[in-house]
């Protein structure tokens, strides 16, 4: 079997950080993931510099949009300057033709409605320009995710498909299995449950978690010291079928070791 590795890399020079793993591609931030500020990319020589030279080696690009994006959201404040980064941030990775941005799911207020929540991504999606795919992810914890469990997942769902947006084809689904763990969702069966809903994975984030099955606690591990057992998650990726990215920490080299796992055991 031929999945796409990869793993997330610090942004100013990708490449460099793909050929120190073996990567097949990797996934970057467009600059801070915790303010609005608009992206703007870290490699000294520029959009097609990157994008001519990735391409040279054969290395797939990803965008992490930031994590303080929350399109979901009731407050005027935070969803308003959410869907603009979106959209500054989907523009910036057209400009390295990336194969797509990943965005979490956000979530709204302990006492609002989710259907509110699940109303605002169907107008977000509605007005976006897509020039590139955008992949919504999964997430850990928040009682009021838009993306937690399943069952709001399938909500979320049938809001973005309800949009009408002509070019919806570029909308796909990112399933994280240190998020689904967190989230209480069982592993083994998680990628056929996913495919019911979305009829759609377009990439995995292959990740340990140092945290409980059902802790609600977004904190990657590398494979082999957490609380996933890395046989879970090799059958996750081998069972989507998806390109990979692994996000777990590179102390002492541990993304490279994750990597070589799933080369090592993947049929």
């Amino acid at each position: 079997m031929t999945v796409k590795l990869g793993a997330h890399v610090d942004q100013e020079d990708p490449l460099a950080e793909a050929a120190d793993r073996g990567a097949d591609l990797v996934q970057f931030f467009l600059g801070n993931p915790q303010d609005y500020k608009a992206p703007k990319l870290a490699y000294g020589d520029g959009e097609d510099a990157l994008k001519e030279r990735a391409a040279a080696a054969g290395v797939d690009l990803y965008v992490h949009a930031p994590y303080r994006l929350n399109v979901a959201n009731t407050n005027n404040r935070i969803r308003i300057p959410s869907r603009k980064l979106l959209q500054q941030t989907l523009d910036k990775a057209a400009e390295i033709d990336v194969k797509g941005v990943i965005v979490h799911g956000g979530h709204v207020g302990d006492e609002d409605d989710p259907e509110a929540g699940f109303d605002n991504w169907r107008k977000c999606i509605e007005r976006a320009e897509l020039p590139v795919p955008l992949l919504i992810e999964n997430t850990a914890g928040g009682e009021n995710a838009m993306a937690r469990q399943l069952e709001r997942i399938e909500r979320l769902w049938e809001a973005v498909q309800a949009s009408g947006n002509d070019r919806l084809e570029n909308v796909g689904f990112c399933l994280d299995t240190c998020h689904f763990h967190a989230a209480g969702e069982e592993l083994p069966t998680i990628v056929e449950r996913v495919l019911a809903i979305t009829g759609r994975i377009d990439l995995v984030h292959a990740n340990g978690s140092r945290d409980e099955f059902g802790s609600g606690a977004d904190r990657h591990s590398n494979f082999e010291d957490g609380h996933i057992d890395p046989a879970d998650i090799v059958a996750v990726v081998q069972t989507a079928g998806a390109p990979v990215v692994v996000e777990t920490p590179n102390a002492d080299n541990g993304q490279k070791a994750d990597l070589d796992y799933l080369r090592a055991h993947l049929t």
